[in-house]
């Protein structure tokens, strides 16, 4: 028999070495192995014809451009990896709770691992991604590497070679299926091959490596399968029938064997499939007075059709299932778990936002919460499904700045089988599909990039979606409630957050106030804190009168902070002394001296402007010199953001700017930056990172309330 050719093509000459090794030493008395790789070239313009293509995911980087490589009419398939269950039990005797770095040549690569190995089991440790251009910010004493041993930091000194990955089981069935050489999945090579790799789906690679004849293989399958199936070969003859398939036609399979299949099923579009080699989408057929959901696909040998399937599902059995999952999805987490009673507070501040979001509850559009970081805006969220319609449905939440680009398209709108390296095997269904019927949380959505945002705009507008590598589109149900911490009009206006998709989620928008503007809260949160936290502790006068003077830069997250240290100083009154030193020195700044201009002066002096209250608590302490800032540029500014605050907005840097220069005043963006950054030292205003939103403390209204009459 004349030998097969295999071709592996990589990006990395290592890599690709390996691949071709291992398929080399279970095929290579049946096939010639040959490597290519992107690094040194060899990958490079239209390859040598094969009858197979192995290629990793990374080489070329999209279907288009493998197109451009492989010649026409050869087939192709994507290296998958895994690890071996040796290197895996070397991992499971790391103690448990131990941070482990893994150590790998890109972010998505270690990501996509650390996934795969969480899926093997290895939950116990906490790997952290490491890669070129990290940089480690804490001490980490092992490191864990699969063969790139050139990329661990200096100073580590436990170092874990896991060795190059290999080709999972599934990937070397899928070569002696495409190369019709599956009877060599009996022999001992490829069973003591399968032994040694790790695998989720183990039981059904070891029931598909010992069945004898693949025609065993597919009838076990095709009655475990939901759907009913109807398989005929390239001349239309029935071959197979399931069990399933003759419940939904009521025919007995074993009377239709060898007939033609539109002669007993005339519903079932066999012969265009047939004909045409293409699939035959799903259509709703009528059948014994139940409605079907019928699709017929062809089975191509090269390009030759050598059958066709049909499959067939019941509605009621597709809305069945459907509820099965949900209820597994709300016992896996995806539920909210508070309601408004949940919200702590009586100012007016927050009784106001409790009331509108619960009347926004009632409605299906899109929700935007905006408010500074730590103000409980998932906890709003959480809320408002409750009191949607939605309530028994699925809640999904998901932090978009948490995720690079590619990960977090993959985490939204799941991945087919072979998508990327590491896609597990089956595929995996997204957040969206997740939170079908149901509500979708994304939390800084401002963080969301351009082609992401023009795939979510898609499935606000057309409620469907098609998952990554993927050639369908899946219909949905959701409803999307996002909070930013930022100004999005500013990040419309700069161009870095889509018009039209603003326009979607500010359909219904809410501000949640900080802290600093919700009074009393502070101290209904205090004692909420301390009963959760089982804390005992009574605050002293000093204590009361400081923390209503701080700023709160971090919002209610912060204040539970707080109140967990105070808890742990062993005191039952607390005084300035416990105070955390990042509140205290944030304190001392918030009470710091500002400048205001002296009253009937034209001059640049400036004089400071302090209340009795201010410092008393550091009596005896100077903050020292205050370097001067342009008096007029301040004055501006600080008028600007008071504005925006009575209006209920965020100003950002360009906003003032642009005022400037309709008011015909003087100023710079250098010159605008300063003064924000003055102003966020002294406590005046938060002002958000990048060209974000900034507004004005309570501290800096007080301050232009009592000047205002100067100008």
């Amino acid at each position: 028999m004349e030998k097969k050719r295999i071709s592996v093509v990589s990006l990395d000459l290592r890599a690709g070495e390996s691949y071709g090794r291992e398929i080399a030493g279970l095929f290579g008395d049946y096939a010639h192995v040959s490597v290519y790789n992107v690094q040194d070239g060899s990958a490079a313009g239209v390859l040598p014809g094969a009858d197979l293509f192995v290629v990793s995911t990374d080489a070329y980087g999209s279907a288009e451009e493998v197109a451009r490589h492989v010649p026409i009419g050869c087939q192709t398939m994507a290296v998958e990896v895994s690890f071996r269950w040796s290197e895996l039990r070397k991992l499971k005797e790391i103690p448990a709770g131990t941070r482990v770095l893994f150590v790998n040549m890109t972010q998505t690569m270690a990501r996509e691992a650390i996934t795969q190995l969480n899926q093997f089991g290895i939950n116990h440790i906490q790997l952290i991604p490491f890669y070129p251009g990290a940089v480690l910010e804490e001490e980490v004493s092992i490191a864990v590497t699969p063969d790139e041993m050139r990329y661990v930091p200096e100073g580590i000194s436990t170092k874990i070679n896991l060795g190059q990955r290999p080709c999972t089981s599934g990937m070397m069935i899928e070569i002696a299926l495409r190369l019709e050489l599956e009877y060599l999945l009996e022999t001992k090579p490829f069973q003591e091959y399968f032994k040694t790799i790790a695998t989720s789906n183990y039981s059904f690679d070891q029931m598909f490596a010992k069945s004898v004849r693949l025609e065993s293989q597919f009838y076990i399958l095709m009655e475990i399968l939901e759907e009913g199936v109807i398989g005929v070969n390239e001349r239309g003859e029935i071959f197979a029938c399931s069990h399933h398939a003759e419940e939904i036609t009521r025919v007995n399979g074993s009377l239709i064997m060898g007939r033609r299949g539109e002669k007993v099923f005339p519903y079932i579009d066999f012969s265009g499939c047939l004909k045409n080699k293409s699939r035959v989408e799903a259509q709703v057929k009528k059948i014994n007075g139940v409605n079907v959901s019928v699709e017929v696909v062809p089975v191509l040998r090269q390009e030759t059709c050598i059958g066709a399937f049909a499959i067939l599902q019941r509605f009621n059995d597709v809305e069945m299932r459907q509820n099965e999952l949900r209820k597994q999805l709300l016992h896996k987490g995806h539920y909210a778990k508070y309601g408004f009673q949940d919200i702590v507070g009586d100012s007016q501040a927050i009784v106001r936002a409790r009331e509108i979001l619960g009347r926004m509850a009632v409605s299906e559009s899109p929700v935007l919460l905006i408010g500074e970081t730590g103000t409980g805006k998932e906890l709003f969220a959480h809320a408002l499904h409750q009191a949607s319609r939605r309530k028994d449905q699925p809640f999904v939440a998901i932090n978009v700045a948490a995720f690079p680009e590619n990960l977090l398209e993959s985490e939204l709108f799941g991945y087919e089988e072979g998508a990327f390296t590491g896609a597990k095997k089956g595929g995996r269904p997204g957040l969206l599909e997740l939170a079908h019927r149901g509500t979708l949380f994304l939390d800084e959505v401002e963080g969301m990039s351009p082609m992401l945002q023009v795939k979510l705009l898609r499935v606000l507008q057309e409620k469907e979606l098609m998952r990554v590598g993927g050639s369908r589109m899946i219909t949905i149900d959701v409803r999307i409630v996002a909070a930013t911490n930022e100004s999005l009009e500013e990040k419309v206006e700069e161009g870095s957050f889509r018009r039209d998709l603003y326009y979607r989620l500010n359909t219904l928008p809410i501000m949640i106030p900080p802290l600093a503007q919700r009074g009393g809260d502070m101290f209904l949160l205090i004692d909420r804190f301390k009963e959760e936290l089982g804390g005992r502790f009574e605050l002293t006068e000093p204590i009361e009168k400081f923390l209503r003077e701080y700023s709160w830069p971090g919002n209610i997250r912060e204040l539970r902070n707080v109140v967990e240290y105070f808890i742990y100083t062993g005191h039952e009154k607390i005084t300035m002394e416990d105070l955390p030193p990042t509140v205290l020195r944030r304190g001392r700044q918030d009470l710091r001296p500002v400048m205001a201009p002296a009253r009937g002066r034209t001059s640049d002096r400036r004089v400071p402007v302090t209340r009795a209250s201010d410092n008393e608590h550091f009596a005896g302490e100077s903050s020292g010199e205050e370097e001067p800032f342009d008096r007029e540029a301040f004055w501006f500014v600080l008028g600007q953001l008071y504005e925006a605050s009575e209006a209920g907005s965020f100003l950002g840097r360009e906003k003032i700017l642009a005022r400037a220069r309709e008011r015909h005043f003087p100023v710079s963006q250098q010159e605008v930056r300063s003064v924000l950054s003055e102003m966020s030292e002294q406590g005046l205003a938060r002002v958000s990172r990048g060209r974000g939103g900034s507004r004005l403390t309570p501290k800096g209204r007080r301050l232009w309330e009592d000047h205002q009459d100067r100008f």
